[in-house]
């Protein structure tokens, strides 16, 4: 919606931008009600003077779990990422359309993701963090999933990380997840035995009908979660993709076979809590000689090229499928997001801003 500012900028040239604020920092669990949607008005121009940035209008947003510790003012070095700014919108990954370009790489027209901000309209500066869109053959929603930064992650997490080897065993917690369906579908690609874990009926059967895994169970009906482990795993765990942390990692530890590798990628169970969990069985790092290791997907975007070789190929014969949870409207994004950590979510959270 064009709106004239009276100033002798053209009507065209002025649009409303609805955004997504962090009212404050939170401590928690977060609520919708922490976030704000507004509109205000920009320019459908590049700055006076830009030499490298890029004006995009945000066509799909991507809700994810790191986000939760972007809500909390932490200290500098105190996280990998830095904290969102209260009072100002929300930043995340995203697809979108490049309306002006001030950086040689990027041309009018071009569809790109990466970094972004939650609101209708965005200049991107920091024009490093985003990934021109040459494959448009599929849903440009994967660029915020599978083709994005949570396939990266599963990528380098399972292959890079953990070195997979065909025959082995496989665990991935918050597996009907943006990155565990992966995790699990790469592991049978492998050649491996993958078992996943979920929190409702509709997602573990999600991971067996759906993604192929060898089995599946729902962690809230299990009231002991080491019977539960070695009821899929009687001769123990040789891959542990972890994304729950607290008492999960720490029924999979004894579980663990000699010379085990575990790629921990998040602990959700533990962004909302004041304290964190304790583990206690950390003496089988020791005991199996396990190697566990966290990552950071920044560390592998190198690798993006050989990533969408193996992906793309694999998503078009039908060997990979993706699961999505879309919806629509800059004003359900907080919702959304918040319903990342109750996992009212199935399959990967996205939001659609604008259709191209």
């Amino acid at each position: 919606m064009a709106a004239s500012t009276g100033g002798g900028v053209g009507a065209e040239d002025v649009v409303r931008n609805k955004q997504v604020i962090l009212r404050d920092y939170v401590s928690g669990f977060p609520k919708e009600s922490d976030m704000q949607l507004t509109t205000g008005t920009t320019k459908l121009k590049l700055p006076e003077g830009s030499t490298a940035g890029v004006l995009v209008k945000n066509l799909y947003l991507s809700c994810d779990p790191y986000m939760r510790n972007r809500m909390t003012k932490r200290d500098p070095g105190a996280s990998y990422i830095d904290s969102f700014n209260a009072g100002s919108p929300i930043t995340g990954y995203g697809v979108a359309k490049v309306l002006e370009s001030a950086n040689p790489k990027f041309k009018q027209g071009d569809l790109v993701w990466g970094r972004t901000v939650w609101e209708e309209y965005s200049t991107i500066t920091a024009t490093d963090s985003l990934f021109k869109i040459h494959n448009t053959d599929v849903p440009l929603s994967y660029y915020t999933g599978i083709l994005g930064m949570p396939g990266m992650t599963a990528y380098a997490g399972f292959y890079e990380v953990c070195s997979p080897k065909k025959g082995e065993t496989v665990y991935v917690s918050a597996a009907s997840g943006a990155v565990g369906q992966l995790v699990g579908q790469f592991a049978k690609l492998s050649g491996c035995y993958v078992v996943g874990s979920a929190g409702t009926k509709e997602k573990v059967d999600l991971l067996k009908k759906k993604f192929g895994f060898d089995g599946a169970f729902n962690y809230k009906e299990e009231p002991d979660l080491d019977a539960a482990l070695k009821r899929f795993f009687p001769e123990g765990i040789d891959i542990y993709f972890e994304n729950v942390g607290g008492k999960m990692l720490d029924a999979v530890l004894p579980n663990m076979r000699v010379h085990g590798r575990i790629a921990v990628c998040g602990m959700i169970s533990q962004y909302n809590l004041e304290q964190p969990e304790g583990v206690h069985n950390l003496m089988y790092l020791v005991i199996k000689q396990v190697r566990m290791e966290g990552f950071l997907v920044f560390d592998y975007y190198h690798l993006y090229g050989k990533f969408l070789e193996m992906v793309l190929p694999a998503i078009k014969e039908g060997k990979i499928t993706y699961v999505e949870d879309v919806v629509e409207g800059l004003e359900s994004a907080p919702a959304a997001l918040i319903g990342l950590f109750a996992g009212r979510n199935v399959g990967k959270q996205v939001v659609l801003v604008s259709p191209e």
